[in-house]
């Protein structure tokens, strides 16, 4: 199958269980009883309907093709990438060390606008509303600032539970992921969670969703620790394609501080992909081939 490079890359790299707790669930069900069997009878079978159409999704299978590769600090952890007004905006990680930023394509400088405090691990980023939100690893804090003519002023934070790892938007609603197989759509003004997108590839679920981009209706996601891109059907959940990326990063560029695959970035306006990872000397736009 077409999901057998992914499940079997994921097995192999390390074991990471998200604990998921069903005392709510058992308390729903019997607070319930035995009352609107009926109804609940037609929703499992509308679930195992679903549940048979999603696997018999096979996603298509992508290539690449560099289009133009530019200078990327390798400095930068980096954690979130975006295009918007023009330029890309980078968001890195590490404590001590995650700012966000914007770049420069053809020289790779890099413009600091907001730095986090040592004790924050800085996470995905997305801008909607003219705000951008930026998320933060283990400290449930999600800084919300205002886009004012070239810096960000600081306007608000959300709590929320859990990791912080991806986060992008369709224009209204944001899409956050925590490292598990789900994908939440929040409201940005309220940080509330209205809608939990469970990701499957061929009926199974994959882990590890990482930096998240809208594209053309569609979630691109990286797989962490993967060299791959997953396409998720935002209503379904359902993988529609699968990008492979190995051996993007040629070996020459790689050193002992070269870590993983991630970045994602889409100019609506001149239909142009870059993608990126954490302290890689590269950028790279690039163009899809279907295998």
């Amino acid at each position: 199958m077409i999901c057998d490079l992914l499940f079997v890359t994921l097995q192999a790299m390390f074991t990471r269980k998200m604990i998921r707790t069903t005392i709510l669930l058992l308390a729903a069900a019997l607070s319930a009883g035995c009352g609107n069997h009926a109804a609940r009878s037609q929703k499992r079978v509308s679930a195992s309907r679903s549940a048979q159409t999603a696997a018999t999704v096979t996603p298509k299978s992508y290539t690449y093709r560099v289009r133009n590769a530019y200078p990327h600090a390798t400095t930068s952890y980096t954690q979130g990438l975006l295009w918007h007004d023009g330029q890309l905006w980078e968001g890195t990680g590490q404590y001590g060390k995650s700012v966000i930023q914007t770049l420069d394509l053809a020289s790779g400088r890099t413009h600091k606008l907001a730095e986090l405090p040592r004790s924050e691990f800085g996470e995905g980023i997305a801008i909607v509303g003219g705000e951008l939100f930026q998320l933060t690893w283990l400290s449930n804090t999600a800084h919300v600032y205002r886009l004012a003519e070239g810096r960000l002023e600081k306007i608000r934070e959300h709590r929320y539970a859990g990791e912080g790892w991806g986060l992008t938007t369709d224009g209204e609603k944001l899409y956050f992921s925590d490292g598990s197989s789900d994908l939440l759509a929040l409201d940005p003004a309220t940080f509330r969670r209205e809608r939990r997108i469970t990701v499957t590839c061929e009926g199974a679920p994959v882990e590890y969703l990482n930096e998240l981009e809208w594209i053309d209706g569609r979630i691109w996601a990286n797989v962490y620790t993967t060299n791959q891109i997953v396409i998720i059907n935002p209503a379904t959940g359902v993988v529609e394609g699968i990008v492979d990326l190995s051996g993007i990063l040629p070996a020459e560029e790689v050193s002992a501080e070269t870590d993983v695959l991630n970045g994602i970035a889409w100019d609506p306006d001149t239909r142009r992909i870059f993608v990126t990872g954490k302290n890689w000397s590269k950028l790279f736009e690039i163009e899809l081939i279907e295998q």
